[in-house]
């Protein structure tokens, strides 16, 4: 247990960065989504793409909120996002939206699979009747990642290797999660979990995802990562207790730092050889905990995420 209090210390206090947003290369002539873009992390990661001239799409649930956040952004940045609806804890949902995005998009050069929810109250499920962190976090980009597939695979059929990503966001609290199958939907398994180890399961998700991807499409031209962005003041933590709050204002980053490492892993040229690879703060290759490179894992939790959307 030592080694992972050590390895989640060494992620929660990381040193000085050494890459910063003004380090992102121009992305003229890309097209880049960003799920969950309609505030924090995502939303920072859209607005220094938009100033590095990117095509961007904002996906996110509610579209009041992802119009404003559009809003706000045409007002930092003189340029204008496009919105695309994208319910993650619903499935036809996410279905609907990545057809959407299929026909208003021959080409993905960059998807960042960033919208997260954290530690909701336990009764809260998906629409479909799956825990809303896993679903959501995991099952939820699953299915949008595949339904949009020919579009990332297009993108790589027609530019320079290493050029197409796929950035999925994880945490270092995967240090702190391990699969059990048995709370993936609601049931007396899942109800005597708490919500911070349901949280931990679906970022250890997260990061098998993330390595089966790379494992899958990385000789089709797709480079896949997962990451964990730091420890970040965002609305993530909305579910906290006001004890928690108060420590994570404490120890947590402005929100400017959030975007980097998603950054460095969609947009640089080093990053056409991070394929497989595991991120953390800021800017830097890190390791999983040992189950989160699995290829075993990797493949079972693959085909179980497939089983689940063979019939949307």
């Amino acid at each position: 247990m030592g080694h992972i209090w050590s390895a989640y210390i060494r992620e929660t206090f990381p040193p000085s960065t050494k890459f910063h947003a003004s380090d992102v290369p121009d992305m003229s002539g890309k097209v880049v989504l960003v799920t969950g873009a309609n505030a924090g992390i995502g939303k920072e990661t859209a607005r220094v793409l938009l100033t590095k001239n990117a095509k961007v799409y904002v996906a996110c649930r509610d579209k009041a909120k992802g119009e404003a956040a559009i809003r706000e952004l045409k007002e930092s940045t003189g340029k204008e996002a496009c919105f695309l609806q994208l319910n993650l804890a619903n499935l036809k949902s996410v279905k609907a939206s990545g057809e959407e995005f299929l026909r208003r998009e021959p080409v993905l050069h960059v998807l960042f699979n960033n919208a997260g929810v954290m530690t909701p109250p336990i009764e809260m499920l998906t629409d479909d009747g799956y825990d809303l962190q896993f679903g959501t976090n995991v099952l939820g980009h699953f299915y949008f990642t595949k339904i949009v597939m020919p579009a990332l695979l297009a993108g790589a059929a027609q530019s320079p290797a290493g050029t197409v990503r796929i950035v999925n966001t994880a945490s270092n609290a995967h240090w702190f999660g391990s699969l059990d199958y048995n709370t993936f939907k609601d049931s007396p398994a899942r109800k005597q979990k708490s919500a911070m180890s349901l949280y931990g399961q679906s970022k250890m998700g997260n990061v098998l995802f993330a390595a089966e991807l790379a494992r899958r499409y990385g000789d089709q031209g797709i480079v896949s990562t997962a990451l964990n962005p730091g420890g970040i003041r965002t609305e993530l933590s909305r579910h906290y207790d006001s004890f928690s709050k108060m420590i994570g204002n404490m120890l947590f980053h402005d929100i400017s730092f959030g975007p980097l490492t998603q950054l460095y892993a969609g947009t640089t040229a080093e990053g056409a050889n991070l394929n497989g690879k595991y991120l953390v703060p800021w800017a830097r290759i890190g390791n999983t905990h040992p189950e989160g490179q699995d290829p075993q894992q990797a493949s079972e939790l693959w085909n179980w995420l497939e089983e689940q959307v063979k019939d949307v």
